[in-house]
């Protein structure tokens, strides 16, 4: 019996054959259904051959979705969880398989170094085992890096030296990557080829090398008695640099929630650190040989600051690269968030055309990159901005928070709605959730500044004036000094208030009254509290709330 079993439509016979003999090449059995024999019923022969596979190929296609065979074959691949899919068009996937990974090898060329190809090897061999030939040119041709950042996460070298205890830092692994593989925008090798390296000396660059990686996380485990000490670093595998570094430490009462804590943490910092890396990689390389990736990377480090010469560039830039690539979700995101801060800061002369553009931008984001969480945050901000959807939104960061936990953006957009529904609380603690996962990346400003618009509705003034007041150190943002003229004129420092009101104007040309109500509830207290705050420090209302 072969080990491979591949389902597929009629009418992409000819990619499953060049599947499966790409599969047979190096050295898997497959088994497809135009070996049927003559003498035998088809559903009792495709019955015997499915039992019998150790790994289910399900190929999906725009027919493949619409055929009943094809999608009880994965319904009892996944019940037997041997499932292995692919998808080679753009059609939607069926329920369940939509929230199963799947690996996208649309117009494969038969590459046997392309990315997606070699996923596909890594969750076949990791359900049957290594393939029988040995000389095949997986093994002997080093992969090429993929079109996006990539990382493996080598086995954790456990310091306890305890024999039979190497199953914690196993597990360590599997649940960083796990939780790794819920970033859309980053690459992650599969955790049985990480493990395969378990006792090997092998360097972070050569693993690098033979995984076809650029960044490589390293770990270690040290026990003491009750307590176990964790920790890990980042490298950059292309000139062996440590890029991020981080230890925990904690008591074993519950080792599997102490593995998730450690995971989720590692991938809150690891997805902006390899961005910044990314950032620094893209900047060196000659731009009359630029790709879309590239543009958008340089975009992305324009944009952070929220500067208006720089969105207004990074727009430009993002034109590009979605002129290049029309689908690439990360980009047309971008350029949302671009339109939604520029239209909200009041810098441009057709807002009504950024907020169309930036609606038009958000929904193609979502139809391109629908289970990526920093697109669905995005578009969060759209919709409660441009279209007053707060129901949609809502919805939306619900959904970015289920697909990948650690995603500090969606935390932050999170709070950002919660904001403007009025859940302060909520909204707080949703914020601090943010600033725990990415305490010292190029979002901090932004989220000292929405927590302080949160503090401010509780009337938390002097609070807010030290979170704006530390924000305006890194950037120069309306919204901090917006805030800070209202809390001083609420706590009674007019020559402070008036400062900030200045400086608010320097960066905005929108009124500040209308500005700060942007941000803040719909509740008539907090739109009046913010109201009164300016008329204090523009000395309009005597000091004091009546």
């Amino acid at each position: 019996m072969s080990d491979v079993f591949i389902s597929y439509a009629r009418s992409t016979a000819e990619q499953a054959g060049r599947i499966a003999e790409a599969l047979r090449g190096l050295g898997f059995g497959v088994w497809l259904d135009d070996e049927l024999p003559a003498h035998r019923g088809y559903a009792e022969v495709i019955e015997e051959r499915l039992a019998a596979a150790k790994a289910v190929l399900v190929i999906w296609s725009a027919e493949a979705v619409r055929s009943e065979w094809v999608q009880s074959e994965a319904d009892r691949a996944r019940a037997e969880r041997k499932l292995v899919q692919l998808r080679i068009d753009a059609a939607r996937l069926p329920m369940p398989f939509d929230r199963i990974q799947c690996v996208d090898l649309t117009g494969w060329s038969g590459d046997p170094g392309a990315p997606a190809w070699r996923k596909i090897v890594e969750s076949v061999t990791d359900l049957i085992g290594a393939p029988q030939s040995a000389g095949s040119p997986l093994a002997d041709t080093p992969p090429s890096l993929p079109s996006k950042p990539s990382i493996a996460v080598l086995p954790f070298a456990d310091m306890t030296g305890a024999d039979g205890e190497d199953y914690f830092a196993d597990g360590m692994v599997v649940e960083i990557v796990e939780a790794l593989s819920r970033i859309r925008s980053i690459f992650v090798i599969a955790s049985g080829s990480s493990l395969s390296f378990k006792g090997k000396a092998v360097t972070a660059q050569d693993a690098a090398r033979q995984l076809g990686v650029r960044y490589v996380l390293e770990g270690s485990i040290r026990k003491a008695g009750s307590r176990l000490r964790i920790g890990v670093q980042l490298i950059d595998a292309s000139d062996g640099a440590q890029i991020w570094t981080n230890r925990f430490e904690d008591t074993l009462e519950d080792v599997f929630a102490l593995q998730d804590k450690v995971a989720l943490a590692v991938a809150g910092k690891i997805e902006p650190t390899v961005l910044d890396a990314e950032v620094r990689h893209a900047s060196a390389r000659p731009t009359d040989n630029i790709s879309s990736y590239d543009l958008y990377l340089r975009a992305s480090a324009l944009s952070r600051g929220l500067a208006r010469a720089e969105l207004f560039q990074a727009l430009e830039l993002l034109q590009r690269a979605i002129a290049l690539d029309p689908n690439f979700g990360l980009a047309l995101s971008a350029a949302g968030s671009c339109h939604y801060f520029i239209e909200m800061f009041g810098w441009s002369d057709q807002p009504e055309q950024n907020r169309r553009q930036g609606i038009d931008m958000a929904h193609r984001s979502v139809m391109a990159a629908g289970d990526d969480a920093d697109v669905l945050a995005a578009a969060s901000r759209s919709a409660i901005q441009f279209e007053r959807d707060l129901d949609g939104a809502v919805a939306l960061v619900e959904k970015a928070i289920a697909l990948n936990p650690g995603c500090a953006r969606a935390w932050l957009s999170s709070g950002l709605v919660r904001t403007r529904a009025g859940d302060t609380e909520l909204a707080i603690a949703h914020f601090e959730t943010a600033m725990r996962l990415d305490p010292m990346g190029p979002s901090r400003p932004r989220q000292l500044m929405l927590l302080g618009v949160a503090r401010f509705q509780k009337g938390e003034y002097r609070e807010v004036i030290a979170l704006m007041k530390e924000a305006t150190q890194q950037t120069a943002s309306p919204t901090a000094y917006a805030f800070l003229a209202a809390s001083y004129g609420h706590v009674g420092e007019q020559a402070a208030a008036l400062e900030a009101l200045g400086r608010y104007r320097t960066y905005s040309p929108r009124p500040v009254e209308e500005f700060g109500v942007s941000l803040l509830s719909s509740d008539p207290n907090h739109i009046s509290q913010f109201r009164e705050g300016i008329a204090l420090a523009e000395g309009k209302v005597a000091s004091g709330r009546p």
